[in-house]
Parts: structure tokens; C-alpha cells; sequence
């Protein structure tokens, strides 16, 4: 089997899971364990479909980091649940599902899978990083279309894109993207930047939307040539094209910093290969599973990491 690291954008993946297996699975102490559920059959599905050799859940340490927010302000604002002054802020999360993380950090390490977090940035810096220093072919596993920017045919980087749910899943290659946007994922950033994103909260360009932003990339290649056209009288863009980007500047200016991920953190040393879990591992896994009413889901996901073996 040829080497193929695969980045999960855990976050995603565990929210998808937590409202999209049914509530009503508890274990024996009343808690849902849906999430841990949802998760566990997500990872052997990914596995056994695709077949990497190596594994990273990687990790929000800090989902909205200040640096990010210093930029600008409403950067994911209206899922905070509480303002931790010095630290992470609390993400809105809910209670049934913030109680099985824990859980769901203790499978993935029982499991052998490593679990890679970063110190003031996300889990998609995190993926970032990875997929740009990678020795072998990658697969990010996200629902956020921001990570698009990474897909890259020459340094063979996909994207398993889950927003249409599991049983849709897209990978999106450099012509997908282009399909589906009209722009080239290395001018995804720009192209997110004009548009803006509400669940972010990124407002964009006022009234340049998708199509615009990708008209205006097709023209002008990139963000600064377009900011270039619209102070350049003598360039063909319309007197009220002009006035947009005018009052847009000063988001402009900071917003690519923000949505671009950051590829160079140091994060140290782990272990991504796949292993059967065996001996002392797979019955601790096991003695886990009943413990916490998992049901099918371990046996399933052990047996995945048995294939990879």
C-alpha cells in the first residue's frame, strides 16, 4: 500500500457526528454518546474507503485565536460563549456534546491515532502545516471551505469535503474547484475574502458575491491586482465596482491574514502511521467500548486499522 496521510479537521467531524447519529444512544450512566459513536464509524469509514497509512485528528487548541480576532473584531463573535480574558475564549458548544469530548480524546488515543493541536491557532493551521510539508500524498477531511486553498494537483493534496454528509462525500481536486467556484485553489483565499463568510463573520466585500469575486479573479488574477484596477482609473472596472472595494480597504487589508491557514508551525514530534491495535491497546479499546456503550462503532473501526495492517 503506497504511503497517503490523511488530516482530520476533528472538529467538523464530531459536530457532524454529534447532529447526525441519534441522541437517544447513552451510556449506562444516561450521558449521549453519539458523538464518540458518529466519529468512531466516520474514521473506519474514511479508513477502509481510502486507505491512508497515516492519520492525524488534528485539533482546535485554540479555535479562535486573538491574533485573529485582533484583525478583525466579529471573526467568529456570535459563537462565543464565553470571553476568557488571556486565554481561549469558550466556544458555544452543547452540553451533551462538550461532555464526550473527553471521550472522543480518549478513543483516538487508545486507538493509537495521534491527535496534533497547536498553542493560539485552529485546527486547520494545524492541517496547513501538515499537508504543505508533506512527504507523500494527503487527504483533508473537512466541511469547511476554507481548507479548498490546500488543494494542490501538483503536491497531490485533496480535499474530502463531508458538508453533503458521508454518504456524499466530494473530493475536490484543482479542476473540481475551479468547476464548482471559477477560480484556481490557490485563489480560493482572495475568492473567500471578497465574498465573505457568515459563519466565520467575515463580511466580505459589500455586494460582490460569489460570481463577482470570480469574475473579478478570472480578470484581474489576485486580490492586489484587483485592489491595483480599482485605484487605476485607466483599468476597466466600473465606477461603482471602484467605490466597493474603496470602502472595503480597510478589511482588505487584514482579512487574507485571517482566512489564509498558516503552514510552518512547529509541531514536534508524533507518531501518524497506522497500526492494528493489539495485545494490552485492543483490550483497553475494547474494555473503553463497553464501558461506554459503543456498540458496534469500536469493533468496526479496530477492524478498518486491522486492514491497514
Amino acid at each position: 500500500m503506497a504511503d497517503r496521510l490523511m488530516l482530520l479537521d476533528t472538529a467538523s467531524l464530531y459536530f457532524r457526528a454529534f447532529y447526525g447519529v441519534p441522541d437517544s444512544l447513552k451510556a449506562p450512566n444516561g450521558m449521549p454518546v453519539n458523538a464518540v459513536r458518529g466519529l468512531l464509524d466516520i474514521i473506519a469509514r474514511l479508513v477502509t474507503e481510502f486507505e491512508p497509512t497515516h492519520l492525524v485528528a488534528c485539533w482546535d487548541d485554540d479555535w479562535r485565536p486573538q491574533w485573529r480576532v485582533d484583525l478583525i473584531p466579529s471573526y467568529k463573535a456570535h459563537r462565543v460563549e464565553a470571553v476568557v480574558p488571556g486565554g481561549p475564549d469558550i466556544e458555544e458548544t452543547p452540553d451533551p456534546l462538550e461532555a464526550q469530548i473527553p471521550l472522543i480524546r480518549e478513543a483516538l488515543e487508545l486507538l493509537g491515532i495521534a491527535r496534533v493541536g497547536a498553542a493560539q491557532h485552529e485546527a486547520d493551521d494545524v492541517i496547513g502545516t501538515l499537508a504543505t510539508g508533506a512527504s507523500m500524498p494527503v487527504d483533508v477531511v473537512t466541511g469547511d471551505r476554507d481548507l479548498f486553498q490546500l488543494v494542490d494537483d501538483e503536491a497531490s493534496v485533496r480535499v474530502i469535503y463531508t458538508a453533503r454528509g458521508m454518504s456524499r462525500l466530494e473530493v475536490l481536486t484543482d479542476s473540481v474547484v475551479v468547476s464548482k467556484y471559477g477560480v484556481l485553489p490557490q485563489q480560493y483565499v482572495d475568492f473567500s475574502v471578497m465574498r465573505g463568510d457568515a459563519s466565520d463573520g467575515l463580511p466580505g466585500v459589500a455586494g460582490v458575491g460569489e460570481k463577482t469575486a470570480a469574475s473579478l479573479l478570472q480578470q484581474f488574477i489576485d486580490l492586489d491586482g484587483i485592489i491595483e484596477a480599482a485605484a487605476d482609473a485607466s483599468a476597466p472596472m466600473s465606477a461603482t465596482m471602484r467605490a466597493k472595494f474603496a470602502a472595503a480597504a480597510p478589511y482588505l487589508a487584514v482579512a487574507p491574514t485571517v482566512v489564509e491557514v498558516v503552514r510552518d508551525l512547529e509541531l514536534g514530534d508524533f507518531d501518524a502511521k497506522l497500526r492494528p491495535v493489539q495485545g494490552d491497546r485492543r483490550a483497553a479499546a475494547e474494555a473503553f467500548a463497553a464501558e461506554w456503550n459503543l456498540g458496534g462503532s469500536m469493533p468496526r473501526v479496530l477492524a478498518a486499522l486491522d486492514a491497514v495492517g
